[in-house]
């Protein structure tokens, strides 16, 4: 039922856009603060979320595998990261902003959000999570105000000309 009111409401439609507009300044200004520095380097927060793995009440380490991945992709990979997290901050922003794939951008959104949960970060983190959940939830109806409007249907009717179920749920 609520489900419902979010992907059919028009009212629905306008809270979340206007939940879409403060997420996605939040997720843009991040972004934009990195790029525009040009002094964005993940190194030392790899290695201190490596050294200082999220530990359970006994003090092992919770999330062992996340810890791994850091040690042993991320980090020797770092100058990627370096490149690929201000930039998605900055496009999941945009993209929610605008209101154009909306859904995409939301889901890009609770990857990372989810990846700093896991490395130990807290900060506004839990309401970002919450918001972007309630916008990939809203599917279409999320980015109706915004560009969505004429974006999803160009694509739907361009990439998926011969697919009838996708323009009967239109």
């Amino acid at each position: 039922m609520v489900v419902n009111w979010l992907r059919e409401n028009k009212v629905a439609a306008a809270i979340l856009t206007v939940l879409r507009l403060f997420l996605g300044y939040s997720w843009l200004t991040a972004g934009w603060g990195k790029l525009s520095s040009g002094a964005f380097d993940a190194s030392g927060y790899l290695k201190a979320v490596i050294a200082n793995p999220v530990k359970g009440p006994d003090g092992s380490v919770v999330y062992g595998w996340y810890v791994e991945f850091l040690k042993g992709f991320a980090l020797p990979n770092v100058d990627i990261f370096n490149t690929i997290v201000p930039l998605g901050e900055f496009l999941i922003g945009l993209g929610l902003i605008l209101g154009c794939l909306t859904t995409a951008a939301a889901f890009f959104g609770l990857v990372m959000n989810f990846s700093f949960f896991l490395a130990g970060t807290v900060s506004h983190i839990p309401t970002d999570l919450i918001i972007g959940a309630i916008i990939l939830f809203a599917g279409f109806n999320a980015g109706r105000i915004g560009l969505d409007r004429w974006v999803i249907p160009f694509i739907r009717n361009t990439a998926f000309k011969g697919n009838k179920t996708l323009k009967q749920n239109v």
